[in-house]
């Protein structure tokens, strides 16, 4: 989708609460922890390229922004653990700053931020390393607890603060970690009962382990196919517990999956939404018009047209070439052709926004 960050109102994008509830005994546990895009003013606006650059908007509103919205995580959750997994470089690096720094003034007991740069210490495949983000969060787990109950409806055990996990779109990244989280959790809570020994964990019960693996996978796939349209990436580590063949293959085909949705799709898509939440109002009548973009090149830019173009440039190109060698007149024809091709190229790649599929109806606040 076409949001990223937070409203000026503090309200972040792809905001997600999950709640694990087990049953056994005759006792009742849960745990909440929640996602959510960094919560200041960002843009990452689709342009055609594969990873879009970052735009910061409004910096010094930041620091507001990102109160406001801890302050509600507050009164709603009590103590809160930001868990940021985005990379220490490049654009993403520019991000973690400014989260860094807008969120120093507010920490406390009670307000923590932790770093983890998931890309650099687990790659591709080492997502057992977690382990490394474990242990810097675990007394935090153990003081604010979880919620438990007994077959009377006493309460044993209070939740009293939460886990904020965010990546750049809060999907791959955070399901892997959110999962790992939920298990050190649950195996607590399993231990607390006694279903589990004091040093018995739930990968040794491989029926029970792999039913969990399952729905965590689920669960992330249902929240990446709400907001990007695929199912999340690094799936098969959830599943399996580790890094397959065809895992990897299922990454490249959904990464594909998700440039072309994002560039000619996601538009559409969220301006229904947006009209459906009433962030888009109008009256419905015979006379109503149709937005329209703005603009000679917005009106009649499209993608499909240059691809078209450009395919078409080439076709003739490589007809021209076939005579070059024996026709002056068609090796001039060729180079034509090929800077038709080039400069159609060109042209697209410079105005890339204008060529994707963008929102009509609602103009973001930023």
């Amino acid at each position: 989708m076409w949001r990223r960050g937070a409203d000026a109102e503090g309200y972040a994008a792809n905001f997600v609460e999950t709640e694990q509830i087990m049953q056994s005994k005759g006792f009742t546990a849960s745990y909440v922890q929640v996602r959510g895009s960094m919560p200041f003013l960002w843009e990452q606006i689709v342009d055609l390229t594969y990873k879009p650059s970052f735009d910061i908007v409004r910096q010094e509103e930041a620091p507001r922004v990102l109160e406001r919205h801890f302050h509600d995580l507050q009164k709603k959750y009590g103590a809160v653990l930001a868990v940021d997994l985005v990379n220490t470089g490049g654009g993403e690096g520019r991000l973690r700053e400014r989260y860094a720094k807008s969120i120093e003034p507010i920490l406390s007991e009670d307000v923590r931020y932790v770093h983890f740069d998931f890309h650099r210490v687990c790659g591709h495949i080492h997502f057992e390393r977690l382990s490394q983000l474990y242990e810097q969060i675990k007394d935090y787990l153990k003081k604010h607890r979880y919620f438990l109950i007994n077959d009377k409806g006493e309460k044993i055990e209070e939740q009293t603060g939460t886990v904020r996990t965010n990546c750049i779109d809060c999907l791959d990244r955070t399901n892997v970690t959110q999962s790992m989280i939920g298990r050190k959790i649950l195996e607590s809570q399993l231990q607390r009962i006694e279903v589990l020994g004091v040093n018995d964990t739930i990968s040794n019960h491989p029926a029970f382990d792999t039913n969990y693996k399952v729905l965590w996978a689920n669960h992330g796939d249902a929240i990446s196919i709400q907001y990007s349209g695929t199912p999340a990436l690094k799936g098969d580590f959830v599943r399996y517990g580790k890094r397959t063949t065809q895992g990897i293959v299922n990454d490249l085909r959904n990464a594909l999956a998700r440039y072309y949705l994002n560039n000619f799709v996601d538009g559409t898509k969220q301006d229904a939404m947006d009209l459906l939440q009433g962030h888009y109002l109008t009256s419905v009548s015979r006379d109503m018009a149709v937005p329209r973009k703005g603009g000679l090149l917005e009106s009649y830019a499209s993608f499909r047209l240059a691809f078209a173009l450009v395919m078409g440039a080439l076709m003739f190109m490589m007809m021209s070439l076939r005579h070059a060698r024996t026709d002056v007149h068609h090796l001039l024809l060729s180079l034509l052709w090929a800077g038709l091709c080039i400069g159609i190229t060109h042209f697209v790649r410079a105005n890339g926004r204008t060529f994707t599929n963008r929102p009509r109806f609602h103009q973001s606040r930023h």
